[in-house]
């Protein structure tokens, strides 16, 4: 018999040893868990076809059909789970702990391996997702209008020592129009929240724990309901610079983007700029005049920032002025504030 184990064990062995998601291709894609290894038992399409004769003919026409797909490829798919192997222990997992992973750990401990089954598959481990982002969490948000720095000052925050949670980064997204300039990876939400669900649970929550105010929303990803009403009704430390010094910021994140990719972006933002105020943006644009083209956009994130700070956050909000300060200066000034 093949050991199954838990969700808890599971992700404890799991630093300890590697992972095989035996899922199709295109379920491995829209979501798994980060770190492991996908080897397909079935193909995106042999997985539907076997799906279709389990639903219409029952189980038996469907292993039968499932051997017969995988029969000239056993061989392969063996090689592939003792290559992955760490001394002799593997995990497997497919969609809810059933045929699939079930096949392939007999035949991993056919040959001589000792698998071990996640027991309701990567299901379970979503359930524990949206578990985890339910439990109360010790947050201190950064807030601060675009261009403060504050994606910087967590990576200070984080150098020195601190607990933080970088969404953006996890969202492969800037969280403005422009916040996709420069990202060629973009994850799926379900991948966005199993990579959050990775951060979280290596952090304490009894300790503080950074994290940027964010829209409810960075890009397409949408922050989880837990985690966005604990980052609503905490308290809020919103850092003060200046106009220029922020538009300094801007122009060193995203002045080194083609006059191209600046327009479409900043043509996003049109029906909010007003037409007036795009055409004219667009015109410094192609002057290459780059700042006073960002000098237009900041004006209106300045404006939408106001709003969401007054309609979306119930917490105190307490100011710190970061004005002509170094970022880890800054940061050390943050912990002790």
């Amino acid at each position: 018999m093949v050991q199954k184990i838990g969700i808890d064990e599971f992700l404890h062995l799991k630093e300890l040893y590697p992972v095989i998601d035996v899922r199709s291709e295109k379920e491995f894609r829209d979501g798994h868990i980060p770190g492991v290894f996908n080897v397909p038992i079935l193909s995106d399409d042999e997985r539907k076809l076997v799906g279709t004769m389990y639903k219409h003919n029952g189980r038996h026409p469907a292993v039968y059909k499932g051997l017969e797909l995988t029969g000239p490829h056993l061989s392969d798919l063996l090689r592939k789970g003792v290559s992955i192997a760490k001394e002799g222990k593997v995990l497997v997992h497919c969609w809810r702990g059933g045929m699939r992973s079930e096949f392939y750990s007999f035949l991993l401990k056919f040959y001589g391996l000792e698998p071990l089954l996640l027991e309701g598959g990567y299901k379970a481990y979503r359930t524990g997702v949206h578990g985890l982002f339910e439990c109360k969490l010790n947050i201190c948000v950064i807030g601060g209008r675009t261009g403060s720095g504050k994606t910087i000052l967590l990576k200070e925050l984080e150098d020195l020592g601190e607990q933080v949670i970088d969404l953006e980064g996890l969202a492969h997204h800037r969280g403005s129009s422009f916040g996709a300039l420069g990202m060629v990876y973009t994850p799926t939400q379900e991948q966005f929240e199993n990579e959050l669900f990775t951060v979280l649970r290596n952090l304490d929550p009894e300790r503080r724990i950074w994290i940027e105010d964010e829209s409810r929303t960075i890009g397409d990803k949408v922050i989880p309901e837990g985690i966005w009403k604990q980052m609503k009704s905490t308290n809020r430390i919103v850092i003060n610079r200046s106009f220029e010094e922020r538009l300094d910021q801007i122009e060193k994140d995203y002045g080194i983007f083609s006059k191209e990719d600046l327009k479409l972006a900043m043509q996003r933002i049109g029906k909010r700029l007003g037409p007036q105020h795009v055409k004219r943006a667009l015109e410094f644009l192609d002057e290459g005049n780059l700042r006073e083209a960002f000098s237009i956009a900041l004006g209106y994130y300045d404006k939408a920032y106001e709003y969401n700070l007054k309609e979306h956050n119930s917490g105190q909000v307490m100011e710190l002025s970061g004005v002509g300060m170094e970022y880890r200066d800054l940061a050390v000034r943050l912990i002790g504030y």
